[in-house]
């Protein structure tokens, strides 16, 4: 690492937030916070007019979201890392923000000196996940790409047609019954309660197209 004190931008739409960060860094010469954002869009443009090294960037946020953000930052080939600092660690916001660019995820309730660390090695390049992070990244390495069985993907399919277990059952010459196991089964696999979830989740996926 050079002498020269890593320089941060910090984007929340929070104002306390953005200030408790702020003042976590404050007074320590390792450090530079030169700017802060509310918004992804308003992040995007303080990076490319200050450059900094790391980009703490929360995901929800208004105008612009963070995972957009990231990939706004990565389509201007704006150099700084992004370490997503965040209060969700569900797989509808961690993985979109990691396949979009982000050099690491951490969660709000980190400890400071964890969080120092944290944008040390992302100002290195390192990848930095906080743990239930990671641990959700793993699980879905381990999870096969389609765990659905034929006819679970076909009645899937028929659901995201906006098709009802009757209208399903009547399409594939089976019981409604069965249909209703099927989809179950579904939504244990994909780990949702409902049928739209199923639906977005499959898409988010790749098991539907």
């Amino acid at each position: 690492m050079p002498d020269s004190p890593i320089r941060l931008l910090i984007a929340d739409d929070h104002p306390i937030v953005r200030d408790g960060i702020r003042g976590m860094f404050t007074g320590d010469p390792r450090f530079e916070v030169l700017g802060e954002a509310g918004d992804g869009a308003q992040a995007v443009e303080l990076a490319r007019a200050l450059e900094p090294d790391v980009i703490l960037m929360d995901l929800r946020m208004p105008r612009m979201d963070g995972v957009s953000a990231i990939k706004e930052l990565v389509r201007l080939g704006i150099a700084a890392r992004v370490l997503v600092l965040t209060t969700y660690d569900t797989d509808s916001d961690v993985l979109p923000a990691i396949e979009a660019g982000a050099t690491g995820y951490l969660l709000k309730d980190a400890l400071r000196e964890e969080l120092m660390r944290a944008v040390e090695a992302a100002a290195r390049g390192e990848a930095v996940l906080s743990p239930s992070v990671a641990t959700r990244l793993l699980s879905q390495v381990r999870t096969p790409a389609d765990p659905l069985s034929a006819r679970e993907r076909e009645i899937l399919e028929l659901i995201a047609q906006g098709a009802t277990n009757r209208e399903a059952a009547a399409r594939l010459f089976i019981s409604e019954a069965t249909v209703k196991t099927h989809v179950l089964h579904i939504y244990t696999k994909l780990g949702v309660n409902d049928r739209a979830a199923a639906v977005a989740v499959a898409y988010q996926r790749g098991l539907l197209t």
